[in-house]
């Protein structure tokens, strides 16, 4: 595959057509069946990023600023002419409006979710990323109050790699490549009514600060 965006160019023309095809369909699905917005972003190839600046920050993992955001319920017609403006763009989701997200390692992160399903907690969808961390989707707001949970449950003041990702921030969706590493996959997909109503932050806290501790 490949795009051009930002005098970038990684993908045969021949395929180009497919590959813009099967890209809004997998915006819309997100717009259309879990209610997400979805904000074109760069991509990344040998370190460079699409967006064409050399001392970009972020390599293939920030939005477009020229491009339009497909909001939620954008139907697959909406999602195609969006997605022809720039073709080869990731997906990008934005953080904060209908979930915000709690970031931990990947090892962490798959034995907590094998515990919380254990327990029979509340889960939404959770993703694993290229570079090694599982992203669990979490009701809105749980980034501005971790520190008072944390805190709560007595974890304050443990050294814990665990964050959370608010309001401003964006997530890629899978299966969009995360800078030039390979691509997000889903470790729990969304699933009808869990997606649109993530769990509350505190439900999950404690076993992936607890799982987080000790490993």
């Amino acid at each position: 595959m490949g795009f051009t965006i930002g005098g970038i160019r990684e993908m045969r023309s021949g395929t180009r057509r497919r590959g813009r095809a099967a890209g809004a369909t997998a915006v819309a699905e997100y717009t259309g069946l879990w209610g997400w917005a979805v904000a074109p972003g760069a991509r990344a190839a040998d370190g460079a990023c699409s967006c064409g600046d050399p001392a970009c920050a972020a390599p293939g993992a920030h939005p477009l600023d020229f491009a339009r955001e497909v909001p939620p319920g954008a139907t697959l017609g909406m999602a195609a002419d969006t997605w022809a403006e720039v073709p080869g763009a990731s997906m990008l989701l934005p953080v904060g409006r209908t979930f915000d997200v709690l970031d931990v390692p990947e090892a962490a992160g798959r034995r907590a979710l094998v515990r919380m399903e254990r327990m029979g907690l509340p889960l939404g969808p959770v993703t694993v990323t290229p570079t090694g961390r599982t992203q669990f989707f979490v009701a809105p707001g749980a980034s501005a109050g971790l520190p008072g949970l944390l805190y709560r449950m007595g974890w304050d003041d443990a050294d814990l790699d665990l964050r959370a990702l608010g309001r401003g921030a964006y997530i890629t969706a899978p299966p969009s490549d995360l800078g030039g590493l390979g691509p997000v996959r889903w470790l729990r997909p969304p699933l009808p009514g869990a997606a649109a109503t993530p769990p509350q932050a505190r439900l999950l806290l404690g076993t992936l600060a607890y799982i987080c501790h000790r490993w």
